[in-house]
């Protein structure tokens, strides 16, 4: 699989326009399961997100879901940017997750730019990682099922972004207050701090 180009805005407002006539036509069957929120229309389509891997130092602009549902191409190029960069191996992403930092962005009054500590991790990587100690890395961590990130979130504290993460209930939430950056996961309901 070839890595996405930078995104282009020329390309970016273009699939708005086209996923804007797209809604007009009949919605075939959605490949993806939707999420409470987006299933009860409780926010506006389409839904898009920034992402920028501080490890790879690529960045992904993209309308991930439209009147139709998840946008297949642009999942392939989120499950990319979210790879295991230390092995360069992607896996599949609940795509919870996203409507998760959609929403919780939005809570906050921001565009949902974000910085991605962590996104997919193979089991390798996450049993290396373990080993090196330092704290703050499970046995069986949700990120080998990618069901957990971790972020920031643009011109938000890390703090802010927690607090409405737990007032949500959506899945786990650990704020690494040294490491300045918030674990989401959807997984059981509980918090943790580091």
């Amino acid at each position: 699989m070839n890595p996405p180009t930078r995104p282009d805005r020329r390309r970016f407002l273009m699939l708005g326009a086209a996923t804007a006539a797209a809604s007009l036509l009949p919605a075939p069957a959605d490949a993806y399961a939707p999420s409470a929120a987006v299933a009860e229309g409780a926010r506006p389509l389409p839904r898009w997100l920034e992402l920028f891997n501080t490890h790879t130092s690529e960045t992904l602009q993209v309308a991930y879901r439209d009147a139709s549902g998840f946008v297949g191409a642009s999942m392939d190029k989120l499950r990319w940017l979210l790879r295991d960069h230390r092995a360069n191996e992607a896996g599949a992403i609940d795509t919870a997750l996203f409507d998760q930092l959609a929403d919780f962005a939005a809570k906050l009054g921001v565009e949902p730019r974000f910085q991605v500590i962590s996104g997919y991790r193979s089991s390798r990587t996450n049993e290396m990682l373990r080993r090196a100690g330092g704290g703050g890395v499970a046995r069986k961590s949700l990120h080998m099922q990618g069901r957990a990130i971790d972020v920031r979130l643009r011109g938000v504290s890390c703090a802010d972004l927690r607090d409405v993460a737990i007032a949500a209930r959506r899945g786990g939430v650990g704020y690494y207050r040294r490491s300045d950056f918030v674990h989401l996961d959807t997984g059981a309901v509980r918090t943790w701090g580091a």
